[in-house]
């Protein structure tokens, strides 16, 4: 018998008998209790003199012991409860629950850092059917030290995928609610032995400190004033001309917030910024001599955790310190007058078709989370492999539950929804039962078909909540659903209007057809929007993250996506672009001052359409991706906003973007809450009051009454020939030249502080005294009415 040394040991002893196992020096046995907690023994030789002993057929060696240490379990463990799901941080302990309709078992895996790194875990708590189940919820209480602790899971069940199943019990599967997600800490850097996914776990929460929001509130701006700038969060910096403290981060972005004020924007779109995995597609690019990545990040892991590799602090405080960032990037937006919204990626996710990896959704219910047929194939109306199955009732509630979260804690303003339809379609499994909870009559829906009323869209629009914040969808999935104007809205939802930015390139490059329809564009799209709902339901665009740059737009007929190493077979190829003449960026310098104004007379359409207008990262100096329209896998110079551009003397585009912005937001007319009148607006040609909407016209011409500016003469002339144009009389008063886009910098935008404005002015004045203006090929202007002195 032998007694055990304190200290952190328990009194007990320990016979010869029990030595059953093989003991040289050290043994370590480990036992467990009823609450599945791990007890350690450590079995320790006092002397080298061994004698030989039989149990039963086993032979083992009979050795002296000086100490028996028993370790105590690290958790003390007990039932749970079954919400809220993830992990929670109670006031002396932490909750878990996470759903599982299909799995037999469950384990929750705990990690220290040190062995997360070694890929270890550190404790295991097997999960008790009978005691730690409720429902299809698994769920556990611990108390114990949390601190740098991270968390997975193991399911067992079927592995059959005809089934829909995937339960593989080898895997630690990420928690769908983790908070922040651990993996790799630099972005770009493969893990040990070249692994590009290497094992993933969630933070534990524990006492948080609170962040500290400085009285931080939601801006609340009407729609219909927000001038939209879509931004990629690591693009934004990382060139090396920006000169930031952190490159490439939320707090790169921070740095840069006041050239956002300088331009005029008050609402940042983060282009995705939940957890993805950049080396989805890592290889190496011949063509740029570099390595291909996830550039965008449309391939999400986590939708709770932000990207924690766009934050300075990496994986640090198990990514306490990436939240904190993100919030102090919102916080300090705020605090310019600047909105945040999120795009998010609720259509698919990075876990992909039957080949893809096993990382979270799909081994903790694959049938649930993605719509699959009925022998267990994936449906893939997001064209990325899988389709998150939105409108089953549990992942309508994940949806919910995360959207609130990022409002409620993260502070966010809005959201935009990449490939929305999908949202609207039916989910897996569905029937009246599922979804309502009792059967319709004549209910003969399928997976996949477009429901008029979405149980999640109709969730989100009248969650308390999430009612008051701004919400975007992209009407269009992969699967050919096309809802721009009939997307199901509840007066709320906005959409991206991909017909604007189809007709207005159109009409801008001079195609015949399409003056009626730019008109349209216009007014709001009226004809898309009506009927309940607003001009500020049209997010209006020329250009996004997808497709031809506003320069490029200009100096390209045809994508250039060879660096993208997939043959140019990859982008769209229909851009409704025009270069002006020459292809490429080595051209005439006439070439070149026809693109210059071509870029003014987009941007002017854009300010002085009635809708939402978004213009994208690097508009403002005009920025080229070399023709390339689909730079997803780039992350390079083709993606970095460059700050040495913009600060270029030939950069003045960015001068007349700013004024042109600053011009909108004082016009009380620009913007409007609802559609114009013919009390307000009035059509007019190459004659005043003359339309012209003919097939060949390429003239489009209005007044705007405006209770700030007075009256407002704006117009397009996008044929290649020059006209002069007659004005609409106006007794009294005369028509002054503000904009004229075929004039070179600073001349095409005239403030009252310009040197030289008077005499700019005086050119015109003989046509002006007879009530007309001169108007070049591709050209566009804006004239006030302003009071005649000589009348």
């Amino acid at each position: 018998m032998y007694s055990l040394s304190p200290p952190h040991t328990t009194t007990t002893s320990i016979s010869h008998s029990t030595t059953h196992a093989l003991i040289n020096k050290t043994k370590l046995l480990e036992l467990h209790n009823h609450n599945h907690s791990r007890i350690s023994i450590t079995i320790s030789s006092k002397s080298n003199s061994n004698k030989t002993f039989a149990i039963g057929n086993r032979v083992g060696v009979e050795t002296e012991i000086a100490v028996v240490e028993i370790h105590k379990p690290q958790f003390e463990v007990s039932r749970g409860f079954p919400s809220p799901f993830g992990a929670t941080a109670q006031e002396d302990g932490v909750n878990f629950a996470i759903y599982s309709l299909n799995a037999h078992s469950a384990t929750l895996c705990l990690f220290t850092l040190s062995d997360f790194k070694n890929n270890k875990v550190t404790e295991y708590i097997a999960l008790d059917p009978l005691v730690n189940k409720t429902g299809c919820v698994w769920h556990v209480f611990l108390k114990g030290d949390f601190k740098d602790m991270l968390y997975g899971y193991k399911f067992d069940g079927k592995f059959s995928p005809q089934q829909g199943h995937y339960y593989d019990s080898s895997r630690v599967l990420l928690d769908p609610y983790a908070k922040a997600v651990i993996s790799r800490g630099e972005y770009g850097a493969v893990g040990l032995d070249g692994n590009c996914w290497p094992q993933m776990a969630g933070m534990v929460p524990f006492d948080p400190e609170e962040f500290d929001w400085e009285g931080d509130l939601p801006l609340k701006y009407p729609q219909k004033d927000l001038i939209i700038y879509e931004m990629h969060v690591r693009g934004f910096t990382k060139h090396e001309s920006s000169k930031t403290e952190f490159p490439g981060t939320y707090l790169g972005v921070v740095e840069k917030l006041d050239h956002l004020t300088e331009l005029g924007v008050n609402c940042i779109q983060l282009m995705p910024c939940n957890e993805f995995n950049e080396l989805e597609y890592y290889s190496y690019n011949a063509v740029q001599g570099d390595y291909r990545v996830n550039f965008w990040g449309y391939s999400t892991i986590n939708y709770f955790s932000p990207m924690i590799r766009y934050s300075s602090a990496g994986t640090q405080n198990c990514g306490r310190d990436g939240i904190n960032e993100i919030k102090f990037l919102i916080k300090e937006a705020h605090k310019r007058g600047i909105e945040v919204i999120m795009d998010v990626v609720f259509n698919h996710t990075a876990e992909g078709n039957e080949k893809g990896p096993i990382i979270s959704f799909r081994g903790v219910d694959n049938s649930v989370y993605y719509m699959v047929a009925p022998k267990g194939e994936f449906y893939n109306y997001s064209g990325c492999g899988n389709t998150f199955n939105c409108n089953h009732p549990v992942v309508r509630k994940f949806i919910v539950d995360c959207l609130r979260y990022w409002v409620a804690e993260m502070h966010v303003d809005g959201f935009r929804f990449d490939l929305a339809s999908i949202m609207t379609r039916g989910s897996s499994l569905w029937n009246g039962v599922n979804v309502f909870g009792t059967p319709i009559e004549g209910d003969m829906l399928t997976i996949g078909t477009p429901l008029s009323s979405p149980p999640l869209i109709d969730m989100i629009s009248n969650d308390p909540i999430l009612r008051g914040v701004k919400l975007i969808a992209e009407a269009w999935d992969a699967g050919g659903l096309y809802q721009v104007g009939i997307f199901p809205h509840w007066g709320i939802w906005s959409e991206w209007n991909g017909k604007y930015r189809d007709t207005v390139r159109q009409f801008i490059k001079g195609t015949d057809g399409f003056a009626g329809a730019f008109a349209e564009c216009v007014c709001g799209s009226p004809s898309l929007y009506q009927g309940g709902r607003k001009p500020w339901n049209s997010i209006n665009l020329v250009c996004a993250h997808d497709g031809f740059t506003l320069a490029d737009l200009v100096t390209y007929n045809s994508k250039h996506n060879l660096p993208n190493g997939e043959d140019n077979n990859d982008g769209e190829n229909h851009n409704n672009s025009w270069n002006c003449g020459e292809e490429g960026e080595f051209v005439s310098a006439s070439v070149k001052k026809l693109r210059k104004r071509q870029m003014r007379n987009f941007f002017l359409s854009l300010m002085v359409s009635q809708g939402v207008p978004m213009i994208h990262m690097g508009y403002e100096y005009g920025h080229t991706k070399g023709g390339n329209n689909n730079t997803y896998c780039h992350d390079n110079y083709l993606n970095y906003f460059q700050w040495d551009k913009k600060e270029e003397s030939s950069s003045d585009f960015f001068r007349f973007c700013s004024l042109l912005i600053k011009f909108r937001q004082e016009c009380e007319s620009l913007g409007l809450d609802d559609f114009p009148t013919s009390e307000r607006l009035q059509g007019h040609g190459l004659f005043p009051v003359t339309p012209d909407w003919s097939e060949t016209s390429r003239f489009v011409a209005f007044t705007l009454v405006d209770s700030v500016k007075g009256e407002i003469y704006i117009a397009f002339n996008t044929s290649h020939l020059p006209f002069t144009v007659t004005l609409p009389e106006r007794p009294g008063y005369r028509w002054e030249p503000l904009i004229d886009t075929s004039k070179s910098a600073p001349y095409d935008f005239l403030t009252p502080d310009l040197p030289g404005r008077d005499i700019a002015i005086q050119q015109y004045a003989h046509f002006l005294d007879v009530n007309m203006y001169p108007m070049l090929s591709y050209s566009s202007i804006i004239l006030l009415r302003t009071p005649d002195v000589n009348a």
